[in-house]
């Protein structure tokens, strides 16, 4: 037995992680042909994304594909980014699990250090040709050029070419790669990736140029670069035993509660001192000596403390109107009727991780009422385009009840079916992939709650964008018959008895009576110019509050016409309007500066004082709200004199309302 003991040792051998990988290729993304080119040209615009946002440099990209038989392909990828120094540059390009973000906590795209270089081991395992990388930093006068292969048996470089050539850029890097692929059109394809990179980095320029199809370039919509993330340390609820044990052996704390002070966030020596007072741990004890049962009863102390969250610093959202800027930009040609203005919810944490959920809707135009609608999942501005049952984020959108949104939805549960493309955006420290290809998130219950709320918010102005259309086509439809069939009843009718055609003023206001608020915005001159008009179409005298909600992004009102009265710090207009003859109007004008053309298209409009069933093309003010802080509070009261104003008005002979006098 020992012999044969003997023999299965000697076949036992350490495998490098480029060994694992490359015979387990699809578990980073390698499974087919069409998703390996893909898989190319997504880690290559990550780390190039990455880079420059790093740098503080506003992106530019350039993305080819050239096809060099039946199956081979050339991705040639460029950025505008710092460049890399020359003696990292085998180590990123060729080396698994080699890369600068892996120990940081903060939002970035890429932390494995895995993408990149396992393109590479594909191209070679796939082609045998090897990577070619441009590089130039801003102080150099020429650019660094390398041919480099991957050592799969050791996980190292291999240089088979170096020299140093003239490029015209002033810095960036330039990724030569020839692989095994398949070139495919559809969702899952290269531009439907460049098309949702575009949408979370609308501050990129992208230019794409396919194989045989022109080029096509994404122009940037903003100027602006994302919130600069900064590195956070961990937080002790996302603390697992040996991690807490592995920290301590390497801390240069000498002390216990410096230790728990230095090396996590939100631990003020307070707080540490909670801790290890539950724990039964000695304050000064040396981190290095802690034993495995005082790990233990931290990690049970922390628990019980009352911990600050962690810090959001660390993260970088879209934000609402650069997801609306964004989706404009690349969805133009769907000539959406409603982009519902984004959610973007308050941060939470899963694991001691902070996260922020993002979400948008866009709804009708071009898109097809008879299709699923189309969800656009991403992850740290990362499309997401595989494995979309497996994710997080589908499992939150089946779960809403889109029905009562507007959309069809059959037995209120799943995709929803209508003319409509779902935005979720999921910001984190550390996405819980389902797997190192990054395809899906894993079903977290936080975060799936999380996404749901921001869904329900935005289906919600959805919901009351569709009812005002819905409520407003109805009656304009009404006003149109009844002023174009009644005028000919009278003209005719009066020619009959041989008397004057009657004034029917009086008779349309009690057909309709309603209360029609119409409103148009125009840009001009960097400004939003607003007009508003009242028209009562009711047989009596009619009072209300008009009140519009501006937009929390630096709207500034700069002119106005009657001035209102202003609430909560300018975002919110209110304009009374006492005794509205019937078939009269109110007009009201104003003006806004201080927003992009895209961040104010709509009017967030209510009315209070007043029935709603009245109102058309307004939405009445909730009940328990209050006018001036608009939160939720108390009910407001009537106004004195509302049952005198609803009386109706008296009308002479011809139709026409009479004044107080007649």
């Amino acid at each position: 037995m020992s012999s044969i003991a003997e023999e299965m040792a000697k076949k036992q051998k350490e495998i490098s992680v480029a060994e694992f990988f490359e015979k387990n290729k699809h578990i980073l993304g390698f499974d087919s042909a069409p998703r390996a080119l893909i898989t190319a040209v997504k880690e290559a615009v990550d780390n190039s994304l990455d880079a420059c946002e790093e740098a503080g440099i506003l992106p530019e990209l350039q993305i080819q594909v050239e096809k060099v038989d039946q199956n081979d392909f050339k991705v040639i990828t460029e950025d505008n980014g710092p460049g890399i120094i020359k003696k990292q540059i085998p180590n990123i390009f060729a080396r698994l699990l080699y890369g600068s973000r892996f120990h940081s906590i903060r939002q970035a795209r890429g932390q494995q250090g895995i993408g990149i270089s396992a393109v590479v081991m594909y191209a070679q395992l796939t082609t045998g040709k090897p990577a070619k990388i441009w590089s130039k930093t801003s102080n150099a006068h020429a650019a660094n050029y390398l041919e480099l292969r991957l050592d799969t048996k050791k996980n190292q470089p291999e240089i088979l070419n170096e020299d140093f050539v003239i490029w015209e850029k002033d810095h960036g890097t330039k990724l030569e790669v020839q692989l095994k692929g398949k070139y495919i059109g559809g969702k899952q394809s290269i531009i439907e990736y460049l098309k949702g990179t575009a949408i979370v980095n609308p501050h990129a320029r992208i230019t794409y140029i396919p194989p045989d199809d022109p080029m096509i370039v994404f122009e940037r919509a903003t100027e602006n670069m994302p919130p600069t993330t900064k590195e956070v340390k961990p937080h002790p609820e996302g603390i697992e035993l040996g991690e807490l044990i592995s920290m301590a052996k390497n801390s240069h704390a000498d002390k216990m509660s410096s230790f728990l002070v230095e090396d996590f966030s939100r631990i003020s020596n307070r707080v540490a001192r909670e801790i290890l007072d539950i724990a039964k741990v000695p304050q000064g004890r040396k981190p290095k000596e802690m034993t495995l049962e005082q790990a233990k009863s931290i990690l049970s102390a922390i628990k019980e403390v009352k911990i600050m969250a962690p810090e959001t610093d660390c993260l970088s959202p879209i934000g609402p109107s650069l997801i609306k800027k964004g989706l404009k930009n690349v969805l133009g040609d769907v000539k959406a009727d409603f982009y519902a203005p984004p959610m973007s919810r308050d941060p939470s944490v899963y694991a001691g991780n902070p996260f922020i959920v993002e979400v948008g809707i866009v709804y009708g135009g071009q898109l097809n009422k008879q299709d699923q609608v189309q969800i656009l999942r991403f992850a740290n501005r990362v499309p997401l385009m595989y494995q979309q049952g497996a994710c997080v984020i589908t499992k939150a959108v089946e779960s809403v009840d889109w029905r009562r949104y507007g959309l069809e939805q059959r037995g209120g549960y799943g995709i929803p079916y209508g003319p409509a493309i779902i935005l979720v955006h999921v910001a984190s420290s550390k996405i819980p992939f389902t797997s190192e290809s990054k395809e899906a998130i894993a079903d977290i219950e936080q975060i799936k709650q999380e996404i749901e709320l921001a869904l329900k918010a935005c289906g919600r102005t959805l919901k009351t964008h569709l009812s005002k259309v819905s409520r407003r086509e109805k009656t304009r439809l009404k006003f149109e018959i009844v002023a174009e069939i009644l005028p000919k009843i009278a003209e005719k009718s009066a020619k009959i008895v041989r008397k004057p055609i009657p004034k029917l003023g009086g008779t349309i206001t009690k057909i309709m009576n309603i209360v029609w608020v119409d409103d148009k915005i125009e840009f001009e001159k960097k400004k939003h110019k607003v007009e508003i008009n009242v028209y009562n179409y009711t047989p009596a005298n009619r009072s209300m509050e008009l009140i519009i909600v501006l937009p929390n992004n630096g709207a500034k009102l700069t002119k106005a016409k009657p001035e209102p009265v202003i609430e909560k710090e300018g975002q919110v207009l209110l304009w009374p309007i006492k005794k509205l003859s019937s078939t009269e109007s109110a007009k009201i004008n104003f003006e806004l500066s201080g927003l992009d053309k895209d961040s104010y298209d709509e009017n967030e409009i209510y009315v209070t004082g007043i029935d709603p069933l009245y109102i058309i093309g307004a939405e009445p003010l909730p009940g328990d709200w209050d006018i001036e802080k608009l939160i939720m509070t108390e009910t407001p009261q009537e106004e004195e004199g509302a049952e005198e104003e609803e009386e109706e008005a008296d009308y002479d002979e011809e139709g026409e309302v009479l004044s107080d006098e007649e």
